[in-house]
Parts: C-alpha cells; structure tokens; sequence
C-alpha cells in the first residue's frame, strides 16, 4: 500500500495532480524552457501584487517592468507575525504551515498552499527514484532531531511511521547510543539512510572503530542521503567506507523544498521545475554560470505566501555547463553569515577555519567531531569530543596552521567537552561569529 501518498492526501495535499503537473513540467523541451521559466516568475510577481499585501508594500508599491527591479528579500525582512504576510487568499485552515530551524539566526514561520507543498513532494519521490529509492515502500533509517514537547513529539512520531521513517534521536550521540544504533540496523531492514551529515558522520566513524561495515550487518541498506550541513569530501570517503553503500549530497531548505540532489554521475542537479535559481553578487547584479555568489531562489507556485528573490543566506555557484532546464549546482561555499572579521580588517570565511584545522586535528584519529567559535576579533575558541586531551604537539600544529591561512596574532582557546551543543532541529554549526 502507498501510505506515503496516502498520509499526504489524507492531509489534504494533492500529490496526484503534482506528479501530474511535475510531469508536464519535465515534458517542455530546452529550447522552450526559458519562456516557462519567465513566464512563470512573472505570473507569481504579478499574483503576489494583487492578493498580498506584504509584498506590494515590499515591492514600495511599485509596478512590475524588469525582473532584474524586482527586489531581494531575505530571512529578516520575513521575521514579522505570518498574517501580515500571507496572501488574502489563503488563511491558517488552507495552507502547510512550517518553521525554519533557525540555523542562520533568523528563524521565522513560513506557509505553503496545499498545491506547492505536494510539487515539493512529487519532486522529492522523483529524485529519490534516481537511486533506486521508493518513498511508498522503501523503510528509511532517519537521523534527525525530533521535537522535545508532549504534542510535537508524538505529532512527528505519526508522521514518521505514516512515511516508513524509523528515527535516531541524535541528541545523544555517546557510543553506548552509537550501539543502541547498530543494533537497530541489525534487525531491521533499512532501505536507506538519511539525516544531518555530522550525525551520520559521527556514527559512520563508531563503524569505523568497531571495524564493522554497515551493509554487512544491514544488506538490504542501498544509499545514504545527507541533507542540511556541509558535507567534506573526506567525510564521505570515510562515510562510504563505513556504510558500504554511496553517499548522495541533497540540498534543501523548509521553507522553498528540495533545492538541488546530486544524481548518479556525482553532478548537484538544481531543481528548476518550481523554483527559480540565480547567483547574485553584492549588489544585486545578476552573475553568469561559473561565478560565485549569493544564492537567491524564487519559488513559483507558491501562492499562499511570497518567495522571490529570497536570500536564502548560502553562497555557491552553477556550472559553466548549466542550462535554464538543467541548472548544475558547482560550488556550494555555505552561509554568507558565517564570517570571520579579525582586527586588522581582513574578512575570512568561518568555514576556512574548519578545513584548515579538520584534517590536522583528525590525523590524531581520536577526535570524534569539532567545531569553532569567534569570540572577540583576535581570539577563537575549538570546542572538540575526543578520546584524549589534545596534545602539545596537536596544538601548535593547529596554530601554525591558523597563522599561516588565516592571520597572525590570532590566539585560540581549545575546550575538550563530552557532547557539543547542537540547535533545536539537531543541526550542528561548524563555524559560529559571537561578535
């Protein structure tokens, strides 16, 4: 039986007519596939102008004459009560209603009409049949958090078992649950896995320790899915190695859906079907394909609630070889918020902290996972899990690196804890700026 349908209709979200529609959509030949493109941002601008006025009052009131006018909103400009932004054609009894985690520091709630919400189903059903996955039929191994009130939690619990999804709560990721893990995989048979690449990480390396390797223990395991934190392609080395299967890399946000997936020959396709992707710089100019810059997403069939040229806070870039039908997503470079500014001026990326000290640190091969905080313009902090206090040696291997790739005069703090400290949707940030 189809219970993943069956519990999206039961909820009165029309999947039927949006694999139907997405089927269409798929149907338009590339050289026609522009004119869809355009013609559909156009049509959700215009429709956002007559029926919201949130947006016609973003919009300064303006009419609509060139797309690249339109004007960029982001995740603060949307941090206001829902109502004042939905469209006076929907209300709270005929929407989806969700929130955002909140890892870019600007958490807010968001709504889709019905129809919307089921295209970023039936998209989510086409893509996983890329790699052999059913979402009607195949058990997924889900490593995510799970909301901690009464209602939330058992809310999330029914919708997990309607959707053949068995979850890991990885607020605790000791290795005595890291055990309880492996042996749920023992005697169940999990099609795939899928969840917060620093979870699955850390229990890819549990595997590693034990020598085990999952699909030994689990044969009927085919693919594992990583969503939401940035994935490095060491870790998924060490991920393969340990699972046994492949790792697939998919990119998506709460509010727009499923944003790119990376199919079978290792390329990030971007969904273009309902969202519109463009690369931004600084001020708003529109970049060509192999340029890096601000992603800005527009979602075209949201009527419920407006979603143009939304800055979604990522940076990255499309490939030379994009096209408007199949847009390659080459670089995804991460938040544009999480930067480092260090006293003589100079702006670095929080991320390069990340992979300057990753693979020094790891080398130790005790060091379960880390992460790095900002605390003033001249001083950070690593916070790491690991069997063993760093040694000296580790230390001034860390530093000498810092200063060579990211400045000098830097002085940096290391913090040895038993758990690090993850958000409320379970995501854990690699790279924080407190100042």
């Amino acid at each position: 039986m189809n219970w993943f349908k069956i519990s999206l209709q039961l909820n009165k979200f029309p999947i039927n007519r949006a694999q139907n529609m997405l089927r269409k959509i798929q149907d338009i030949p590339e050289e026609k596939y522009e004119e869809y493109l355009v013609q559909k941002r156009e049509a959700i601008v215009q429709y956002h102008l007559e029926h919201t006025n949130f947006y016609k009052s973003f919009f300064k009131n303006k009419e609509y004459s060139e797309w690249k006018d339109v004007p960029v909103m982001n995740k603060a400009d949307l941090q206001r009560p829902l109502e004042d932004r939905l469209s006076n054609e929907f209300s709270k009894k005929n929407i989806y209603l969700g929130k955002t985690s909140g890892s870019s520091g600007h958490p807010f709630i968001f709504a889709k009409d019905r129809l919307c919400h089921a295209i970023t189903w039936a998209e989510f059903i086409d893509r996983y049949k890329w790699i052999g996955i059913n979402l009607n039929k195949s058990l997924q191994a889900r490593f995510y958090g799970i909301p901690l009130d009464f209602y939330g939690n058992i809310t999330e619990r029914f919708k997990d078992r309607m959707s053949l999804r068995r979850r890991f709560n990885i607020f605790d990721l000791s290795d005595s649950k890291m055990q309880t893990f492996l042996e749920r995989f023992k005697n169940s048979n999990f099609d795939y896995i899928n969840g917060y690449t620093s979870a699955i990480l850390l229990f890819a390396k549990y595997l590693n320790k034990q020598q085990l390797i999952l699909a030994d223990i689990c044969p009927k395991l085919k693919v594992c899915i990583v969503t939401s934190e940035k994935l490095f392609e060491d870790d998924k080395t060490l991920i393969e190695a340990a699972f046994g299967v492949p790792v697939i890399n998919e990119y998506g946000a709460s509010e727009v859906g499923l944003i790119a997936f990376e199919d079978t020959s290792k390329e990030w396709v971007i969904n273009s079907e309902s969202l519109f992707i463009e690369i931004l710089d600084d001020q708003n100019n529109i970049l060509p394909y192999g340029e890096e810059g601000r992603i800005v997403i527009t979602s075209l069939y949201n009527k419920a609630h407006p979603m143009i040229r939304y800055d979604i806070g990522d940076t990255g870039k499309l490939a030379s070889n994009s096209s408007f039908k199949r847009p390659i997503l080459e670089k995804l470079t991460g938040r544009t918020n999480d930067i480092a500014k260090l006293a003589d001026g100079k702006v670095v990326p929080g991320l390069t902290f990340y992979y300057v000290t990753k693979s020094i640190i790891e080398d130790a091969g005790s060091i379960k996972e880390f992460l790095v905080i900002q605390t003033a313009l001249n001083r950070f902090k690593i916070e790491y899990v690991s069997e063993q206090e760093f040694t000296g040696v580790q230390i001034e291997k860390i530093l000498t690196a810092i200063e060579t790739f990211i400045g000098k005069n830097l002085k940096v703090d290391f913090e040895r804890k038993q758990i690090l400290k993850r958000n409320k949707s379970g995501k854990l940030k690699q790279f924080t700026s407190m100042i």
